[in-house]
């Protein structure tokens, strides 16, 4: 896939929105996913997204450039898909071309006679007995870790009259949208592309009121898609900071989604995920970001469980970056 970027994919110092970026990943994977899964006979499908890995955004892109993104199938379980997104971005008048981004997704095929109904995934061929069984671990990692994710389901986000300056509710944000045909799948159900272009909204907006300058999305830890959200629905796309270093930031993003024709059954979490964001000046150089003032047991709980993330996440990178020299 291409695309010129334009001035609606970009906040007002014209770098394009993250979550421009992660939906364009997500239509290249739902491509690929679906294509993969109808090269069999039996029931027609579509590629329903489950999972997005840690997302680290390398460059940014700006206005004008040329974002070209490329899909490959690296793994298939029985029932699902992994695909690995990069994305290019091209200025064209120079020629200059940069890795902006990598992304890991995990897809579903779904029947189109019965939404309800997973499709069995045929199966590729691996190049070497290593290749597939690193890809079975990674099916396992993930597999475990949503499990745990959605046992953290339960909590929402309490509104605060005149919140202190850098508190978690000073920043904290909601988004109300109604789901309308033009998000929705052939089955009548949201792109997860669309939700999480949603989500890095919110998160935007929690960062840059707390900091009160120009923010841009630095990295996405897994987003998690529990359930499916129905044409018609109203979500909530609520955003609340968790941990700040002094150059990041990271905010915890989940939706709820509620039917609106079958009220009687409330509103349920949906996805729910983490965003990184840094603080830029007017040259695009980051700035030291204000620590977030704690209050109460559970928002230092958070804040820890931010810090443990954020010092896995940097030993990772160290590894990642030895290895490639």
């Amino acid at each position: 896939m291409n695309r010129i970027m334009r001035p609606d994919d970009a906040n007002i110092v014209g770098n394009v929105h993250g979550g421009t970026i992660l939906k364009m990943i997500e239509e290249a994977g739902c491509i690929i996913g679906t294509r993969h899964c109808n090269t069999q006979t039996g029931d027609r499908c579509v590629a329903a997204l489950a999972r997005v890995e840690r997302t680290d955004f390398l460059y940014p892109m700006f206005i004008g450039e040329v974002a070209h993104v490329s899909a490959e199938i690296t793994y298939t379980s029985k029932h699902s898909v992994e695909v690995q997104i990069n994305v290019l971005s091209e200025n064209i008048v120079t020629g200059t071309k940069k890795v902006t981004n990598k992304a890991t997704l995990w897809y579903v095929p779904l029947s189109l006679q019965n939404v309800d109904k997973i499709i069995e995934v045929p199966p590729i061929e691996y190049s070497s007995s290593e290749q597939e069984e690193a890809g079975k671990k990674r099916y396992e990692a993930q597999k475990l870790e949503r499990l745990e994710t959605k046992e953290r389901n339960g909590e929402i986000l309490m509104s605060v009259s005149l919140p202190e300056p850098y508190t978690v509710a000073f920043s904290q944000s909601s988004l109300i949208h109604l789901i309308g045909p033009s998000d929705c799948t052939m089955h009548g159900f949201v792109h997860g592309g669309v939700t999480m272009k949603l989500m890095d909204e919110v998160a935007g907006i929690v960062a840059a009121r707390h900091c009160k300058t120009n923010i841009v999305t630095a990295s996405v830890d897994a987003i998690n898609f529990h359930r499916k959200i129905k044409k018609g629905c109203v979500i909530t796309v609520s955003g609340r900071m968790t941990f700040t270093s002094n150059k990041s930031m990271e905010i915890e993003v989940f939706v709820d989604a509620e039917s609106l024709a079958e009220a009687e059954k409330g509103k349920y979490r949906a996805v729910t995920a983490f965003f990184t964001y840094i603080s830029l000046d007017k040259d695009n150089k980051p700035l030291p970001v204000p620590p977030l003032k704690l209050e109460g047991e559970e928002e230092q709980k958070r804040f820890e469980e931010g810090k443990a993330r954020y010092l896995q996440n940097k030993a990772k990178r160290l590894a990642d970056k030895e290895r490639q020299q």
